[in-house]
């Protein structure tokens, strides 16, 4: 008997996984895959993130989520099976106000394989939702809960083998913002780090399928920044200008690495410490680290034109995806930062 099937018996949705083992996320006997080139990316649009709230009081929020499974890009010439929020990795941002009622309605669609549902670490109650959600396709289910405490949390599907679910996409962050609000920033950045599991070895061409010995000994192939190797870089470098303040949402969906999350060349002007709002914010700080299922805020500001990297500084993993870009234009200060004429490298970064 396989591993992953030792790990599944007993668990509370194993006949439904063992029926459907055939075609989930990273099993043999998948379709055969489209061309890897000619497939969509699943990365979600660092940029996506709804506009802070402007009402003073607790009002009803629905959120409307779709578990989809799709073939999309891993990497260059590499494509996997997804398993998703909406259609993206990570899912999307929430955002909401303490006191709000939050009215989750979560849908499976048909042509999905598995069941899946969602758990919100934002949530005073039972499996964080995920006892009212496990939906099999073609159904929807629902829950609501209070926000109670402001913070940045994570979401996440929570059917078992929930690591399974997780590693092939099933991630998020809502942002519950205290009364008041957070103080304004000019631009919002909402970033996930995450691994993915494959019997391809890293840079490997093909359709990838998941290695569940991997997945349990915790031995990713890849770690990737919204999804996808380089979903973040080049053209779809973030971009900024100088002076301008930006604030970084960034959670760990994980399952199994905890981060250590950094901005080559720049120094956080303020971390909201395990994602607490209501804490006292830390300032002047450079690395911050975020466990999986955790999330942080972090606010700062660019006085320099440039290109800033964005990394775990586990570094070995730049090596296998995990490196992001922010792209900032404007005039130079050179009583800042002042290269004497020489020609610039980021050969060592």
């Amino acid at each position: 008997m396989s591993r992953f099937r030792q790990a599944l018996i007993g668990t509370a949705s194993a006949m439904a996984l063992i029926a459907g083992l055939s075609l989930g996320a990273g099993t043999a006997a998948a379709e055969e895959a489209q061309d890897a080139d000619a497939l969509a990316s699943i990365a979600l649009d660092p940029a996506a993130v709804p506009a802070p709230i402007a009402r003073d009081h607790a009002a009803v929020v629905k959120v409307e989520l779709e578990t989809v499974e799709r073939e999309a890009l891993l990497a260059d010439g590499t494509s996997f099976r997804f398993w998703t929020f909406n259609g993206t990795v990570p899912g999307p941002f929430v955002r909401a106000r303490a006191g709000d009622t939050v009215e989750v309605t979560l849908k499976n669609a048909e042509d999905s394989m598995m069941f899946h549902s969602v758990d919100f670490h934002s949530v005073t109650g039972p499996g964080g939702g995920a006892v009212a959600t496990q939906t099999e396709p073609g159904h929807e289910t629902r829950f609501s809960f209070k926000a109670m405490k402001p913070g940045i949390y994570v979401y996440h599907c929570a059917t078992p083998m929930v690591a399974d679910h997780i590693q092939a996409g099933m991630y998020g962050l809502i942002l519950v913002e205290p009364e008041g609000g957070l103080p304004a920033v000019d631009r919002e950045i909402y970033i996930m780090q995450g691994e993915v599991y494959t019997e391809l070895a890293y840079g490997q061409k093909g359709e990838a399928f998941t290695d569940y010995d991997k997945l349990l000994d915790e031995k990713p192939e890849y770690y990737v920044f919204n999804g996808t190797v380089g979903a973040i870089t080049g053209d779809n470098a973030i971009e900024a200008h100088v002076g301008e303040t930006m604030r970084i949402y960034f959670g760990v969906g994980g399952p199994n690495k905890t981060s250590s999350f950094h901005v080559i060349g720049e120094i956080f002007d303020k971390v909201y410490t395990h994602g607490s709002l209501t804490s006292p914010a830390s300032e002047d700080v450079q690395t911050v680290t975020v466990a999986p299922g955790g999330a942080t805020v972090v606010d700062l500001t660019f006085e320099v034109p440039g290109r800033y990297i964005v990394v775990d500084h586990a570094l070995s993993r730049m090596e296998r995806g995990l490196v992001a870009q922010i792209a900032v234009d404007g005039p130079a200060d050179s009583t800042i930062f002042d290269t004497y004429g020489a020609d610039l490298s980021m050969a060592g970064h």
